[in-house]
Parts: C-alpha cells; structure tokens; sequence
C-alpha cells in the first residue's frame, strides 16, 4: 500500500487526535489538522493532501460541506465525510459535493482502513479516467474532419471544432439537440433532405453503410434547399457498443471535399495540359526532324541546281553533262520526298517499305552519296564490310538514312582546324542471328557522362545542330528490334555501334 497525505478537518480535538493515531498507524501521514472550514481550504490550498477526512459540523460560519465543495472545485481533493448526522437532508447536500465516501460516527479503526483505500483508489480511476477524456477531447478536436459524438437517443454529446466551423453550431448550443437539427444534409444532386447518418446506424447497427456523400447545409440556409449552396462531405458514422453488447451511441466524422475536389480537377487539367504539351512536343520534334533530315537532299538539290545554271549559261551548252545534273536532281528530290514518309512513317512507328536490305551494299551507297562532304573534310575512309548474306528486314530509306546520320555526326566531328588525323571507320560483322555495324571516328569525341543525354531529341553538343539525328538514328533501330549505342574513344573519338536481328538471306 502506498502511503497517502491525508488532512483531517474535525472541530473535536480529542476525536482529531485519535483519527491523527489511527491514520498513523495504517501507515499514512498526516499533513495538517483543521477545526473550521475556513482554515481547512487554506490547509488544501498550502498541502495539496491526497485525501481530506472532512467533518460536516465544524466550529465557525462555513460547515464542512461547503468546505468541501470549495476544495473539490479548486483542487479535485477527494472528500470522506466523517459525522454522526445521516438524515436525508444532510446526505442529499453532501451527495453534490461528489464524495467519495462516508464514516459515520463512532467508527471502528477497520472501517476507517476501509474507506480510506476505497476513496484513494476511486481518486485514482476517476484522474485516469478525466486523463483519458482529456485526451480523446485534444485529439478529437486537433483533426482536420469534423466530429459529432450522439448518445443512444441520436442527441449531440460532443462535437470538435471544425464540426462548429461546418456546421455553424457551437457545441455548447448544440449539446443536448437532436443531431438532425444541427447537422442538416440533402443529396448533392437532388436537393432532398437525408436522414441524419446517426439515426440510420442506431437503426441498422452493423447494417449501415460505412460512408456516404452528401451536402452539409450550415445554420441558416437550411431553409433554401432547393437552392443551396452547401458543402459537399463525405460522411462516416459508427455505432458505439457498450458493455452489454447493445447501441449506445453513435459517432459521425465528416470531410469537406472542396478541396479534394478542386485539386482532381486541377489534377485532371495538368494531365490534359501536359497531353496537350506532349501532343506539341511530338509534333516539334517531326518538324526538327523533317527539317534536319530533309536538309541533305536539299542542299544536293541547291548545289546541283547552281552547276546546271552555270551550263546552260554557256554560248553553247553540253546538254549531255546538263541532262546528268538535272538528272541527280531528280534523284534527290525523290530522296527528299522517301526522308519525308520514313519520318512521318517513323513517327507511327512502323517501316514506311520494307524489304531485304544488303546493309553492306547500302552503307557503300551512303559513302558515295557523302563523298565530296568527305573529301571536302579531308577525312580518310576506311570500311570492312561483309559480302552477300545475311540481310536485314526493314525499310531501305530508314536504313539508310540511319547510316547518313552517324556518317554525318563523324564529319561534323572532325571538322575543327586543329585536327590533323581524320579518319572515320565502318565495320559489319555477323553474330548469329544479328548484324553489328560500327562507325567509329577521330573526332573530338563527347564526355563519358553524356552517352545517354546524346540520344535524346533536341539535345545538341553543336551550337547550330538541332539535337535530332542521333535521337532519329536510335528511332529507326529500336523500330526494327535492334539497339543503338555510343562510347568515346580513347585518347580521341566516338564510336558508334548498332545491332540489328537479321535473317540467313534474302528473297
């Protein structure tokens, strides 16, 4: 047993040095002695005792009653009336004071034992209990969904300050009311008035349905339903079961969806919005890659167009050498119109012709097509290619507009004035069922760091470049089931590598 601080209030010194004997020897201690009420407060205020043995008739103008109601309210010390009156009079006074218990006199030493452990331990249960309340209070009223708590009889016992908020009730204005004149719903879209939550799970029980949506009509537009403005909730109620199995209660907790509803709709709107973006983007970068892989044929076209001019200048003409010129720049404007399906073809990610392709032949056809660029460049070519089977099914434009990419990204990278050795190498080599063709160069080479970031579209190491060959080159091969990667090369360079599936021979 834990020793207790007891005060004794007895106007009867005699009587008050017994109790003190007594209450010793149970092990307890006494804090203080009082013979009026009025001291007595004072001695609880000073002592903070645990327990005060109060008698109700005391010398002075304040009986032990009062006395006691004053130290209950101020501190929460428990009270054991000790008195030799039990009329209905007086105990029904003292029953207000909530004691917590009664010693009539004259009492025995055991009564007293009994009592004293009976009102400390009731003290105890009673502090964790208002603990235990506090804390359901300050959570309750520290969440961000309104709360309403109703008794068995669908009455409001508690509600949280944003129930207050929401519903424009304060809770002491509505402790006591019926939840269905303080929480007034109607169905969002029909306007009609709802049965309270609560009422429909003290009906059903475990029946009801754990949630609803509903519009919350606050105090005052109750009367307009038809054409209110409420706030859209979600509501949840649960039955509060008590120790014998049966409905005690119910407990509503409700959320205002304003804001959930206006961040799905500006979610919705983003997703709409970047839709709308990606549908710009992807056009964007066709155009960047109609103008980037248009510009070869065109500047052929140009070129070609200038040296006809210059021929048909002449006092008289060699139609012959005239015919071969405009005759190239027919075929390269067939060339520039093949780049512009394989695009739009490319974007719907499918071959715009395909057929068996000899990639060796057709990397030869590349060179010849960039040989004055090469020349110009003073590019030194070296090639190892295969001869004759296997092939690769796909589309000969694609294709080959993939090698003319990679053929012209070495020579723009061997294009600064202070390189002395340019050299560019194509390779082919077989591997079972896949073909590996290698462009490797001695140009300036890019960062290691880069070898993805160099793939992406509209990325460009190049002031001028519009950042679309490489993301086009990858493009074409992923569309027919290969893969496209670059290194750099040691002390200077790049090498560009791609594999394609490949079939034993052709048609």
């Amino acid at each position: 047993m834990t020793a207790a601080r007891i005060l004794i209030v007895e106007d009867d010194r005699i009587v008050a040095r017994d109790i003190q004997q007594q209450i010793t020897r149970m092990g307890h201690v006494v804090v203080g002695t009082s013979a009026t009420g009025e001291s007595a407060i004072q001695m609880a205020c000073r002592h903070q005792p645990d327990l005060v043995l109060m008698d109700i008739r005391l010398e002075g103008e304040m009986d032990g009653i009062e006395a006691a109601r004053r130290i209950r309210d101020a501190h929460q010390i428990p009270i054991v009336f000790l008195t030799a009156y039990a009329n209905d009079e007086t105990v029904q006074r003292a029953s207000l004071t909530e004691p917590f218990g009664y010693l009539l006199k004259p009492f025995q030493e055991q009564q007293m034992r009994t009592v004293i452990q009976m009102a400390l331990y009731k003290h105890s249960s009673d502090s964790k209990l208002r603990m235990s309340e506090r804390r359901y209070a300050a959570t309750l009223a520290s969440i961000r969904d309104g709360v309403i708590l109703c008794d068995g009889g669908g009455r409001v016992e508690f509600m949280n300050r944003v129930a207050e908020a929401m519903t424009g009730w304060t809770a002491a204005e509505a402790i006591g009311q019926p939840l269905s004149s303080v929480f007034i719903v109607v169905d969002e879209e029909t306007q009609e008035r709802l049965e309270d939550f609560s009422s429909v799970v003290l009906r059903s029980g475990d029946m009801a349905p754990p949630e609803r949506l509903s519009m919350l009509l606050p105090r005052g537009r109750e009367t307009a339903a038809k054409t209110a403005t409420g706030i859209v909730v979600e509501e949840r109620c649960s039955a509060i079961i008590d120790d014998r199995g049966t409905v005690a209660g119910a407990i509503l907790v409700f959320s205002d969806l304003t804001q959930r509803r206006q961040i799905a709709a500006a979610l919705r709107k983003a997703q709409e919005d970047v839709a709308h973006v990606g549908r710009l983007t992807m056009m964007g970068e066709l155009a960047a890659a109609i103008a980037h892989e248009v510009n070869q044929p065109l500047m052929a076209i140009i070129t070609n167009a200038g040296t006809c001019l210059q021929h048909l200048s002449k006092a008289q003409p060699d139609l012959g050498r005239t015919r071969a010129v405009v005759d190239r720049i027919v075929r390269d404007s067939q060339r520039a119109g093949d780049v512009v399906r394989s695009i739009q073809a490319l974007a719907r990610r499918t071959p715009a012709t395909p057929g068996w392709v000899d990639m060796s032949a057709l990397i030869a056809d590349t060179l010849r097509l960039v040989r004055g660029e090469l020349r110009r460049a003073q590019i030194r070519v070296e090639t190892d290619l295969l001869r004759g089977p296997p092939w690769v099914h796909g589309d000969r434009v694609q294709l080959q507009q993939l090698v003319l990419n990679l053929v012209m990204n070495a020579i723009e990278a061997m294009s600064a004035p202070e390189l002395t050795d340019r050299r560019l190498r194509i390779t082919t080599s077989a591997d079972g069922n896949r073909i590996h063709v290698r462009v490797e160069d001695s140009g300036i080479g890019f960062p290691a760091s880069d070898t993805e970031s160099i793939f992406k579209a509209l990325y460009s190491t190049k002031p001028d470049g519009l950042g679309m060959g490489l993301s086009i080159s990858r493009s074409i091969v992923e569309l027919h089931g290969g893969r496209l990667t670059a290194e750099p090369v040691a002390p200077r360079g790049s090498r560009f590598e791609f594999v394609l599936p490949v079939m034993p021979g052709g048609d």
